[in-house]
């Protein structure tokens, strides 16, 4: 191989790295609410009896991170709209689910109703977060992006992933019909002075990943626990990948919806 060619795949790969670790950066600090969270919900199991509810103080935890975020200005009204939006949708979630034993929170705590406490729609809200910030922090840009059809969709998989107890679940004719939907849809970021895309489907998959990840950590962690958790902790059923990957799809609409303003633009590409 001639030296020149050599040097010029060595500085390609060189620069390759590099902006993967400038990708990496920027989303670890987009995780910035997330990994506060899972600390505190981590040191809260480890902490020394309390006359305070382990829950009650998650709870407590959690507005006060919210509002240090937003008085620091990492958060933005906006934001919080988006993030409370988030952890109401959450909270629905978890009510019906923990009243059909798909998993409980087994502690005592005075704000905790219909055995859900109010903490519980925090990891939904933690997503919330993540979503405006990087959207920040990457300059995110849709192209393509159908919003009312991607909505509509989005929302029949919420009710589908609560009516599937009763009724036919749908969960893959509707999964479907999201990658449909968003088939068109480009997400572009930019890492440094260079600009990306990534189909927005693959974006739903990744983030479901990793959110699957952090769900293991939750638990691990006692959050809350699946039924087959309450005799010793077990990893998450790979199931939830899946789900978490259609479910994500409800909060980057109300993401979008918050951050993404239509406007003419030409095509961003590597």
């Amino acid at each position: 191989m001639p030296a020149a060619t050599a040097a010029a795949i060595a500085a390609r790969l060189a620069h390759a790295i590099r902006q993967l670790v400038r990708f990496g950066l920027r989303q670890a600090a987009s995780c910035a609410f997330a990994v506060a969270l899972l600390a505190g919900v981590g040191l809260s199991g480890v902490l020394p009896e309390l006359p305070v509810a382990r829950y009650d103080l998650l709870f407590g935890y959690g507005v006060l991170l919210s509002l240090c975020f937003y008085l620091i200005g990492w958060e933005r009204g906006r934001d919080l709209a988006v993030i409370a939006g988030c952890h109401l949708l959450g909270l629905v979630f978890e009510y019906v689910k923990v009243a059909l034993g798909s998993w409980s929170y087994p502690e005592p705590a005075l704000l905790k109703f219909g055995g859900v406490p109010l903490y519980g729609g925090f990891l939904y809200a933690a997503v919330g977060s993540y979503i405006c910030a990087v959207w920040r922090l990457l300059r995110i840009d849709l192209s393509g992006y159908r919003p009312a059809a991607t909505a509509a969709v989005a929302g029949a998989l919420y009710v589908n992933f609560i009516s599937h107890h009763w009724l036919p679940d749908l969960r893959w004719p509707l999964a479907a019909l999201l990658v449909v939907a968003t088939a068109s849809a480009r997400v572009h970021y930019t890492v440094g002075k260079h600009a990306y895309w990534m189909p927005m489907p693959v974006s739903f998959v990744l983030i479901g990943f990793f959110l699957w990840v952090a769900e293991n950590i939750a638990t691990y962690a006692g959050a809350w626990r699946y039924p087959y958790q309450l005799d010793g902790w077990q990893p998450v059923s790979m199931q939830k990948f899946g789900a978490w990957a259609l479910l994500v799809s409800v909060l980057c609409v109300l993401g979008a919806a918050a951050q993404h303003r239509d406007r003419p633009r030409a095509d961003r590409t590597s």
